[in-house]
């Protein structure tokens, strides 16, 4: 497997190509070369392998269907949703099955009186908020890709969003799952009830990365809209600057809905793009904060947070409360990702987190990383909890560009680690960060992690070569961990 140059795809037997005919039905099989490179890649544009089939299964027992036949006949098989990932954990294999849920994209239930609603896995992560919404409810966890991204694929990567530093991840937001094992049995785990009795199997499989199987019914926790909703931008001199206001919010025991920044770079490069006329073009850093919940508690800590952010040298401050105008503020850092496209022929985003205390320092030596390597790195992250998304720019047509960059992603993850940090916060390691998992953890804590994947795994036929270094994938990046200083005592594992 090549980030550049994909190996050709094996081809399937007829006779095994007809049994997922028969169970799946022919026009949920796809075999045609050129239906297959439609999922060639997911949102990791850069690492590229074409399948050699393509199921798209309607039900729960369609998929368990087509894993048994991938079990029966040792098929490898990863499991895609909407394919917005970003960091490769749907990419397909040359020799394998690839599993699109995309078709299992219905509401099933909606249970207001316990707040709660079950969806199949390629329901899109912002259809769960509009169907509630007129109830008076909501969906909190709500990455940039929301609109497009769906819930099965949140579930893999345990994603987050603007919200998560008030109301978490899509770990704590997810109640039960029915989930087709790798054998093609099909199990409960959680339940109706806040807790359970037993092993946290529910907490084991969000964010394993298709490593434990698919989940293809999935209870989530929706909440009662917040009363009063504002949102403050702040425009500051220097990036430090900005991080010192989000150091005095959350020391002042103010914990927001949102707290974002961008770069210089960043706000240009949306202001180019979709010409809100709201970013100061000239500012080192914006913050975005938004505030909710009883509309005397939020008038309160509106008041409590510009005189915060004034005090750590805010320039100026602009307030929404009405929905049109939070929803132009916010505008903008949804479309950093997009607006990145218009900046360069390509970009390539990492996902580390660090220490809210370590932002300022980690931000300067990102800074000199891009002047040291020659290619410009706009941030745009959420500065609550520290989760960075540096947006490494470059163009692949240029020989040797991509492996370059490759470098720069390695070093900053070797940053965010270093400051106490972590490798990702959302996007997920899949197979872009695997061969960093060394840097984080020992080899006694990857082996136990891997006898979890193996208790669910056995034959290691679930997203293979994600999640975990293996030789084969990580020595061709020896080149990129030259620079990184590991765990001592820790191997490729």
């Amino acid at each position: 497997m090549s980030a550049i140059a994909p190996s050709s795809p094996v081809a399937i037997p007829a006779a095994i190509r007809r049994e997922f005919e028969q169970a799946l039905g022919p026009n949920q099989v796809i075999r045609r070369k050129e239906e297959l490179l439609t999922y060639e890649c997911d949102g990791l544009a850069a690492y590229r392998q074409r399948p050699a089939l393509v199921v798209l299964p309607r039900s729960t027992a369609q998929v368990a269907a087509a894993v048994q036949i991938c079990d029966r006949h040792n098929l490898p098989w990863v499991a895609r949703g909407a394919g917005t990932g970003l960091s490769g954990g749907a990419l397909p294999l040359a020799d394998g099955v690839l599993i699109v849920l995309a078709q299992m994209n219905q509401i099933l239930k909606i249970d207001y009186a316990n707040q709660r609603v079950t969806v199949q896995p390629g329901v899109i992560n912002s259809n769960v908020t509009q169907a509630v919404s007129n109830q008076g409810f909501y969906y909190a966890p709500d990455p940039s890709s929301q609109i497009i991204c769906s819930i099965g694929g949140n579930v893999a990567e345990n994603s987050g969003g603007v919200h998560c530093l008030k109301y978490g991840v899509t770990t704590n937001h997810v109640l039960g799952l029915t989930v087709v094992t790798p054998d093609g049995s099909i199990v409960e785990l959680g339940g109706m009830a806040a807790e359970m009795p037993g092993y946290d199997l529910m907490g084991v499989f969000v964010g394993s990365e298709g490593t434990l199987g698919v989940a293809t019914e999935i209870t989530l926790r929706i909440l009662p809209t917040p009363e009063a909703i504002a949102v403050l931008l702040a425009d500051f001199d220097s990036i430090e600057a900005a991080g010192g206001a989000v150091t005095a919010i959350i020391g002042a025991g103010i914990i927001p809905a949102g707290l974002e920044m961008m770069d210089n770079l960043s706000i240009n490069a949306v202001e180019d793009v979709v010409a809100l006329g709201c970013y100061p073009r000239d500012a080192g850093a914006i913050l975005l904060v938004e505030l909710d919940g009883l509309a005397v508690e939020v008038k309160a800590n509106l008041e409590r947070v510009g005189a915060l952010c004034q005090e750590q040298g805010a320039r100026s401050l602009t307030t929404a409360t009405d929905p049109a105008q939070r929803l132009k503020l916010w505008k903008g850092r949804k479309a950093t990702f997009a607006a990145a496209g218009q900046m360069s022929p390509n970009y390539f985003v990492q996902d580390g987190v660090v220490p809210r205390t370590q932002l300022a320092r980690v931000l300067r030596e990102i800074e000199a990383l891009s002047e040291r390597s020659g290619y410009r790195i706009a941030n745009v992250f959420h500065a609550g909890d520290g989760n960075l998304h540096p947006l490494i720019l470059y163009d692949q047509a240029i020989p040797g560009a991509f492996a370059e960059v490759e470098e720069v992603g390695a070093e900053i993850l070797r940053l965010c680690v270093e400051a106490g940090g972590s490798l990702s916060g959302e996007h997920g390691i899949g197979a872009d960060k695997n061969c960093y998992m060394p840097q984080m953890f020992t080899p006694a804590d990857l082996e136990t992690m891997a006898k979890v994947r193996d208790a669910f795994n056995p034959k290691g036929l679930a997203n293979p070569g994600k999640l975990f270094p293996t030789p084969q994938q990580c020595g061709a990046r020896a080149n990129a961990l030259q620079n990184v200083t590991p765990i001592p005592g820790a191997e490729l594992f």
